[in-house]
């Protein structure tokens, strides 16, 4: 873990939010959906996406397009679809705010989480060594 919190800013605290995250958002997916703890828990991991996005913007590790990169775009979807996540919850279109939030969670979260787990990678020397 300390080579983790010996990179620079904001890297271990995105990290960290992205793997709170991975766990919130599995007991989400398990969980009785609907109720007072589902309402609370999505709250908090809605934050803790939109600073996983936010810090995204302050990593520039690969550097395709100036400092930036495609998983730049995929931080600009992320906190899009988290608006469009939560819109859809509030006017009560609960199978749409299922669908848009289910994707987010595989794709925003899953998919670029194993994408960091490459050789080379710091959570790859991290998880793997």
């Amino acid at each position: 873990m300390n080579l983790l919190f010996d990179q620079t800013h904001p890297i271990p605290l995105h990290a960290i939010m992205a793997m709170i995250a991975i766990i919130l958002g599995g007991i989400q997916l398990s969980m009785k959906k609907g109720g007072a703890i589902h309402k609370l828990l999505g709250r908090i991991w809605v934050g803790l996406m939109l600073i996983v996005a936010i810090t995204s913007f302050f990593i520039h590790g690969i550097r395709l397009w100036g400092a930036y990169s495609p998983i730049h775009l995929l931080s600009l979807w992320t906190i899009f679809i988290l608006g469009v996540g939560v819109y859809y919850a509030r006017v009560g279109n609960i199978k749409r705010h299922k669908q848009v939030m289910i994707t987010l969670y595989f794709f925003a979260l899953i998919l670029t989480g194993f994408f960091t787990l490459m050789p080379g990678r710091v959570m790859h020397q991290i998880l793997i060594g």
